[in-house]
């Protein structure tokens, strides 16, 4: 069957279209993304304004024209961090469900990590042993670890790079002390969670999703996406702790001529690497590994285990 996820993120509104039936790995057919940036669009209070969930609602009809030109015939519609925690949520989805008929499922953050996690323990397979995942959202930054398809630990900080960048760095470039502040406040947060993890014991393999671990790969010298799916990309936090002074010294503008970075997220590659960084030095991790995999898929996957066994 085709079938289709619309995700509603922090930075993106994003539909994948999927082929796919239990059993089977689930084959792209199309993918229609627009940047959105529902986390700039909270107002003092926290909540979307009015101007915001308009927006919302134009995507997400567009998003159901295109589903429907591809043959959609299942669609699986939800939200992450930022309508989570819109201080209106519940006005946001009662438009959006009136304006459009999608009800969109809003995930908690352990959820989004649970299904991330899924998605990759599906693609590396048992062979990968203990899985540590970790993934930078635009609101969250999410960490899994476990033996099994469902995490033995799951958790979601409020370290998205959109989030920070909003929150914590205002110049362009930014400041340097407005860095360390942030660099501070990330490490203190991800702190806060590792012996939770540390306490079942090291990983076998150490893997992460998401555009920013993505780029920051791609500045580091992995291999170009034209390069396909299969091709092995790394990322080591020798490589990543050199970039990290060198992209906060750059603008926006120059940063988005870097390669892999696009302009929508060239603004938010410094928080974001702050985190993956923070991340990987508390973690103990020298390396890592970029999976094609992650949230979407979980939710197809899910999806599809429950057609399975109905």
């Amino acid at each position: 069957m085709r079938l289709g996820v619309l995700d509603v993120g922090s930075n993106t509104v994003h539909l994948l279209v999927v082929d796919a039936h239990p059993g089977a790995r689930p084959l792209p057919a199309h993918s229609h993304k627009v940047e959105l940036r529902l986390a700039q669009l909270l107002d003092d209070s926290g909540a979307i304004g009015d101007e915001g969930i308009d927006k919302l609602i134009a995507v997400v009809q567009d998003a159901l024209q295109a589903a429907e030109d591809k043959g959609v015939e299942d669609l699986l519609p939800f939200a992450t961090s930022a309508v989570r925690e819109a201080t209106n949520a519940d006005d946001v989805l009662a438009r959006v469900a009136e304006e459009t008929g999608v009800r969109l499922q809003v995930l908690t953050g352990e959820e989004e990590a649970r299904l991330t996690f899924l998605a990759v323990r599906r693609w590396f397979g048992w062979s990968a042993g203990k899985l540590l995942v970790l993934d930078i959202g635009g609101g969250s930054l999410e960490i899994a670890y476990g033996m099994d398809e469902e995490p033995d630990a799951a958790v979601s900080l409020p370290l998205g790079a959109g989030r920070l960048t909003a929150g914590w760095l205002p110049g362009d470039p930014p400041a340097p002390e407005d860095v360390r502040v942030l660099r501070r406040h990330v490490r203190t947060e991800i702190a806060r969670t590792v012996g939770e993890f540390s306490r079942i014991g090291a990983p076998d393999h150490v893997v992460a999703t998401s555009k920013t671990f993505k780029q920051l790969a791609r500045i580091a010298g992995a291999a170009r996406s034209a390069e396909g799916l299969y091709v092995q990309r790394e990322l080591k936090r020798e490589s990543l702790e050199a970039w990290v002074p060198r992209l906060a010294g750059m603008t926006t503008d120059q940063r988005a001529e870097l390669p892999g970075v696009s302009d929508g997220r060239a603004g938010q590659l410094v928080a974001g690497a702050l985190v993956a960084e923070g991340a990987m030095d508390l973690f103990g991790v020298e390396s890592l590994e970029i999976c094609p995999w992650a949230l979407r898929e979980g939710v197809i996957l899910r999806r599809l285990d429950h057609m399975g066994s109905d």
